[in-house]
């Protein structure tokens, strides 16, 4: 055995070379039978009243049923009360119903196009939907709670988002062992070796913040990846293979002998409980059909496909030789076939009755008592008060007792010190002081990512590490009051795909917690592109499903190349369902909040340390939860005119959607000559130029600090305020990037098109910046030269 470990080895060869090890008493047999019935017959049930409906059936592994009915068994016999199941889409309709026990009317009611729904979002396919059910276990008479998580058909994508959500549940129940909540993934044999998040989410098992202390996954084996063969589509003997990188056993097993798969899953469910680590479960099994019952598989796999059609399903063969053996009666076995053929028109019957489908009803994660229709929605102010912002800069900025620090971490503690007592924030206080007022309210906050523990700019220093003694570290954050919710900050490994989607499971357990994903750099996280397409901006269109999940993107062009310099706002802002062309319809009064709560994810750019704590803040203030694309600084993590004082922080304050020009050229506007429109770090090139050049009176210079949703309201009064002013926006991005594509239309729709508008920024570009630095420099005089052309 490859496993390098000899404890573990010994363990394995005791069960299965023991002589006698498997055995399975007539009921154990007489139950494997039943739920092989249920899941067979299902398909058949399927096949007959939707002929012509795609339903990616289990026809060929149907044995996958029983097997994760087994598991649920063996591991609820331990303790385990919750199990997080997450699965592509062959066979999910049947893992619904016959292991999760969905109600076969909502099931059913899928197969009908006429049925619109009666509840918000554009809804998904039916073998995308997710659930979370409570049932009676009949075998451990204990309940459990069954959440299968709703995913697109981007295959393995949820793999980290069901591991992030086990995380977190354990998390909450402290259960820090993993014995009561667990993880179960299912896969196909082509995406496990194909899928690079496969490998990136093994990865995440044996991290001390990530762990869930083993998962069970299930490879349905099926010998094909759509029209591909298995040696077109690995170069490894086995599919499984990847596996191996973490010592995880690999059981295969004959799908087609279901005895011997329900004695692998006792074993990897005892597995699991004896030294909390994965275990893989390879089934190997076929598909009858082809990649969906439309499918003609005879193109591609003739001979294979001969020897199915004329193979016996296992339920087929499995029952022959169990009346054989007088297990069950053939009168028996009928009459079971009948009953389940009774429940399944039953079903039927009711589900023609509806007259519409509840999107609710497939949501994998409930916040219950959460939401409160019955109160009225007011935006929230964010500010606390000034002895806790002086409370949070002093402790995060003392010298901890008894403890070395390093030289240039005491002066960085010390120029902290000295903010605190000018009542100033940088960027990294006003971070700390939204962290910390959230943890004394009780919200636990978490920030994860590539060396955010440091900050990928060393102005961060959440973990301060002993300088002679290894291994010894302290959190300051920790350590602000003694009844305070808990802070974690963990490095992660150096993976933004499977970590973005880890963060985002674990913001869909619990809406009462800041969970943040801060890339290494806003240009590494289209590596998790995936994660932000499939499920950040979508997920609640179509699953119901909110997250408050922060991404927090540093981006600016400051000449450090092409790969370091753009988050790709374009992108995001692309993904935005924000209007261009309707301002909506709200009260004045109410305009900033509904629009938060019409929108699929909110899209911002802040300039000042304190409307990037006000944000943080404004995320657990709502009452309802949104994705956050934060777009950070690097230069402005120390620019000394890119600080807040306390008063734009404390009790009465809130987050500004937008900054007006609050300088000599608002005083006078009609006289104002210019005005120019900007978001983020600009914004300082901007008023350094200006200043240089004496033409404060002149140009007046306002910036957006929330991109989306587009502050309709704002940048009309603002614009209005300056009547005989020229227009311009100005980014520092490329004119095919940033957000002039975004604001153009909507300024335009603020304006009712009645003035016009010029663009200042860097030329059309293929790259997203320049790798030379003297080009940067001409790029940055010449668009800045244009800005301040009256």
């Amino acid at each position: 055995m490859f496993i390098n470990d000899k404890q573990q080895c010994d363990w394995i060869r005791q069960k299965f070379e023991t002589p006698g090890s498997m055995k399975f008493t007539k009921m154990d047999k007489r139950l494997i039978l039943e739920r092989l019935i249920r899941a067979t017959r299902f398909e058949e049930f399927l096949a007959r009243k939707w002929s012509s409906e795609k339903r990616f059936g289990l026809e060929g592994c149907e044995v996958l049923v029983p097997a994760l009915k087994c598991i649920i068994d063996h591991c609820s016999a331990k303790g385990v009360d919750s199990f997080i199941f997450g699965m592509p889409h062959r066979g999910r309709l049947n893992v619904l119903a016959n292991v999760c026990r969905k109600p076969l009317e909502q099931l059913f009611c899928q197969f009908d196009p006429k049925l619109a729904a009666a509840d918000e979002g554009s809804g998904d396919v039916k073998y995308h939907l997710g659930m979370s059910h409570e049932r009676f276990n009949h075998i451990t008479n204990k309940m459990v709670t069954l959440a299968v998580v709703a995913n697109p058909s981007h295959l393995e994508a949820v793999d980290p988002i069901v591991i992030g959500k086990t995380r977190a549940e354990q998390f909450y129940k402290g259960d820090t062992d993993g014995k009561r909540v667990m993880s179960v993934l299912i896969h196909g044999d082509a995406a496990f070796s194909g899928q690079g998040v496969v490998y990136e989410t093994f990865h995440l098992s044996d991290l001390p913040e990530y762990t869930v202390n083993g998962t069970i996954h299930v490879v349905a084996n099926n010998q094909i990846g759509f029209t591909t063969d298995p040696r077109l589509s690995r170069s490894s003997p086995y599919c499984t293979d990847v596996a191996r990188v973490v010592n995880a056993p690999i059981f295969h097993v004959n799908a087609d002998d279901p005895e011997a798969v329900m004695y692998v899953c006792q074993v990897a469910s005892e597995w699991r409980a004896e030294f909390g680590k994965d275990v893989v479960i390879d089934l190997v099994c076929y598909r009858r059909h082809g990649h969906n019952e439309l499918d003609e598989p005879m193109f591609t796999q003739p001979m294979m496909y001969r020897k199915i059609r004329d193979h016996p399903n296992v339920l087929k063969a499995y029952s022959r030789a169990k009346i054989n053996e007088g297990v069950m009666t053939q009168q028996e076995f009928e009459e079971e076939e009948a009953n389940y053929e009774r429940i399944c028109e039953e079903a039927l019957l009711g589900a023609r009755k509806e007259r519409h489908v509840l999107h609710r009803d497939w949501l994998d994660s409930p916040w219950r008592g959460f939401f409160k229709p019955d109160i009225e929605l007011t935006y929230p102010e964010t500010g606390v008060s000034e002895d806790i912002l002086s409370h949070i800069g002093k402790e995060f900025s003392a010298l901890p007792h008894d403890f070395v620090v390093h030289g240039g971490l005491k002066r960085t503690l010390k120029s902290r010190g000295e903010m605190v007592k000018n009542r100033m924030v940088d960027w990294a206080l006003g971070e700390a002081m939204a962290f910390g007022s959230l943890l004394k309210d009780g919200t636990y906050v978490r920030l994860s990512g590539q060396d955010v523990e440091r900050g990928t700019f060393s102005h961060r220093h959440h973990v301060l590490h002993h300088q002679t003694q290894d291994k010894k570290i302290t959190v300051p954050l920790n350590k602000l009051w003694k009844n305070q919710a808990r802070y974690t900050v963990c490095n992660s490994s150096l993976s933004e795909f499977a970590v973005l989607g880890f963060e985002l499971g674990f913001s869909m357990t619990n809406p009462n917690a800041l969970v943040c994903w801060e890339a290494q750099f806003g240009d590494f996280s289209n590596n998790s592109q995936c994660i932000i397409d499939q499920f950040i901006s979508s997920g609640q269109a179509k699953w119901i499903r909110q997250s408050g999940i922060v991404m927090l993107l540093p981006h600016g062009y400051e000449g450090m190349g092409p790969e370091h310099s753009s988050a790709r706002p374009e992108r995001f802002l692309q993904m935005s369902n924000d209007d261009a062309d309707v301002i909506p319809y709200h009260p004045i009064e109410k305009f900033a909040i509904n629009q938060l709560r019409d929108c699929n994810m909110q899209i911002l750019n802040c300039s000042t340390p304190a409307n990037y704590f006000h944000a943080l803040r404004r995320q657990i203030a709502l009452p309802f939860r949104k994705p956050m694309i934060m777009m950070t600084p690097k230069s402005l993590l120390r620019l000394p005119e890119a600080r807040s004082s306390f008063d734009e922080m404390v009790d009465g304050t809130t987050f500004q959607r937008m900054y007006p020009e609050a300088g000599p050229a608002s005083e006078d506007p009609i006289k104002t000559k210019k005005l120019l429109l900007c978001t983020g770090r600009v914004y300082y090139d901007l008023i350094r130029e200006r200043d240089n050049r004496g033409l404060t009176n002149e140009i007046a210079i306002s910036r957006i600090e929330q991109l989306s949703p587009f502050p309709f309201d704002l940048v009309k009064d603002e614009t209005d305020k300056y009547p005989n002013a020229k227009l311009m926006w100005v980014q520092e991005e490329h004119k095919n990037m940033g957000a002039w594509s975004f604001v153009q239309p909507r300024w335009s729709t603020a304006l009712q098109r009645e003035r016009r508008f010029r663009y200042a920024g860097r030329p059309p570009s293929a790259a997203t910046a320049t790798g030379n630095k003297s080009t940067h420099t001409k790029e940055l005089e010449q668009f800045l030269d244009d800005a301040m052309s009256l």
